[in-house]
């Protein structure tokens, strides 16, 4: 992107993540100046974008439109590769059944189609997008075969995606100022006009609500703009929100990522009339590492999660299965297992695998961090998974053992069908005997990634008020969006949401202005 002449328009982009980010990006490349707020101080900064692997799930029809995103694509990594394809045909038909047929049709039919024009705007602003083998492709037939229609991340994860990013911002002259909390929108004859931020110079924590009663408050101050776009993520973070939005027991998930991500741009946007869209009471939730911190940690980041249940058995701790691991992809599954989780008793359970699939586990649970112990025998495992019931445990792996369907391949790659009868829950696919020693078990419990509440904005991520009109110049993009993702959610949907309506929410307020 090049260097941009200064501009008189001014857009303010609150929150400094993926899609803040881009819309930043858009507004200036309309001509527009643009300065970005980052609640967080620098060294946190990028919200919840800086804690994921960077999957970015967009529509591609084979190897040409793959190359039009990841132009690094080598003749060696073709040659060993079944990349397949993903047809939007096929996303558009993900998200209508992860979603369960509630997604808003505008919203999702944008996504769809701007998904792969997106993420190659991406890569002339200097994101580099790489085969997500990692925890998305299993050798079958010598070569690796990518499923669940994810293939592509940002390299360097979501540390690289957000680093790619601020460099573009940065050659484009776009300001961006850390430690600066928007607590309210200037709106004036109906339209907004800025934001009134506090901003604490040096402040490692968080900066209090501007209504709250703890510590001394930051003075305020305002910042007027032609335009604002809202992208600071969603509730997650903020206990009290979590408990009235997504029912009791929920202050107790750990939070995967930013711990800034209160909702203060939701809030801001219902003060000033916006109107609420989505599942308030939804999320993404995952298995997370039983002793992970309770908020995100920038070291680990991504790597509390365990994905590769799929593979194994996840009993609580009366011993018992309680859902099915092999329903689908876990690309289609994990973002709502970790509600499963939260609802055992106790809010943990172990994942269980034998030898035979021990070399498929992904990459996490063999970080020293991990909760896990092993055995020899199923026995001595039982004796030692920490709250759990051990003889249940062992009647629900023999039960298991003998309800396998062992005349059915296994085959990670697909949806196998090696599944089990007369189970209640049967396990769909990919169902082993637990036989093989050793042993390994891992301990997990809710980690919650992001809300699925949140505004309501049209195909041009224009804010809505309650009669479904267009606030006059404000814009919101990210995952304090609300509408797309109900109960569950196609893997690496999210960023790809975020970049999309990004781009649009700054074109949208840079026009706004002019």
């Amino acid at each position: 992107m090049q260097d941009q002449a200064p501009a008189r328009r001014r857009v303010v982009v609150v929150g400094a993540g993926n899609a803040a980010l881009c819309a930043a990006l858009a507004a200036r490349q309309e001509g527009a100046a643009a300065t970005v707020l980052e609640r967080a101080p620098r060294a946190e900064r990028g919200g919840n974008s800086r804690f994921t692997m960077a999957a970015m799930r967009f529509a591609y029809d084979g190897l040409d439109d793959l190359r039009q995103v990841a132009s690094g694509l080598t003749e060696e990594e073709v040659a060993a590769s079944d990349f397949g394809t993903y047809p939007e045909r096929q996303f558009a038909e993900d998200l209508e059944r992860t979603g369960g047929g509630r997604a808003n049709p505008e919203l999702a039919r944008t996504l769809v189609r701007e998904s792969r024009p997106t993420l190659r705007w991406m890569r002339g602003l200097g994101v580099e997008f790489v085969p997500l083998y990692a925890g998305q492709a299993f050798e079958v037939d010598g070569k690796r075969r990518f499923w669940g229609g994810l293939t592509l991340q940002a390299r360097g994860g979501g540390p690289g995606l957000v680093a790619a990013l601020e460099r573009a911002a940065e050659r484009a002259g776009v300001e961006t100022r850390y430690g600066c909390r928007a607590v309210a929108l200037r709106v004036e004859e109906g339209a907004v006009r800025g934001v009134e931020i506090e901003e604490v110079s040096g402040r490692s924590k968080p900066l209090p609500a501007a209504s709250g009663p703890e510590g001394p408050r930051a003075q305020r101050t305002s910042i007027e703009a032609e335009a604002v776009v809202l992208a600071s993520g969603g509730f997650e973070a903020n206990a009290d929100w979590r408990r009235r939005h997504l029912g009791e027991g929920w202050e107790a998930a750990k939070v995967r990522g930013s711990r800034y991500n209160e909702g203060d741009g939701i809030r801001m946007a219902l003060e000033a009339g916006a109107a609420r869209a989505g599942q308030w009471s939804g999320c993404h939730a995952v298995a997370w590492d039983l002793n992970a911190p309770e908020v995100g940690n920038l070291e680990v980041r991504h790597r509390y999660q365990k994905h590769s249940y799929p593979l194994g058995i996840v009993v609580n701790s009366r011993g018992e299965r309680f859902l099915d691991e092999g329903a689908d992809f876990r690309n289609y599954t994990y973002a709502r297992y970790g509600r499963k989780v939260l609802e055992q008793p106790g809010r943990f359970a172990w994942q269980v695998f034998d030898a035979r699939v021990a070399h498929l586990l992904r990459d996490e649970y063999r970080k020293p961090h991990a909760t896990r112990v092993e055995a020899d025998s199923l026995a001595e495992l039982a004796a030692r998974l920490d709250g759990v019931d051990a003889g249940a445990f062992l009647r629900t792996v023999g039960g298991f053992n003998a309800a396998v369907r062992r005349d059915v391949p296994f085959d990670p790659s697909v949806r196998d069908g090696r599944s089990t009868r007369g189970l209640a829950p049967n396990k769909s696919n990919w169902a082993n005997p637990l036989e093989r020693p050793p042993f390994e078990a891992f301990a997990v419990t809710c980690g919650i990634t992001f809300t699925f509440g949140g505004l309501a904005v049209d195909r041009r991520a224009r804010v809505l008020d309650e009669d479904g009109r267009p606030i006059p110049r404000l814009f919101a993009a990210g995952e304090l969006v609300g509408g797309l993702f109900h109960d569950n959610y196609p893997g690496g949907s999210g960023l790809t949401a975020g970049a999309v309506f990004g781009r649009r929410a700054g074109r949208g307020a840079a026009r706004a202005g002019g």
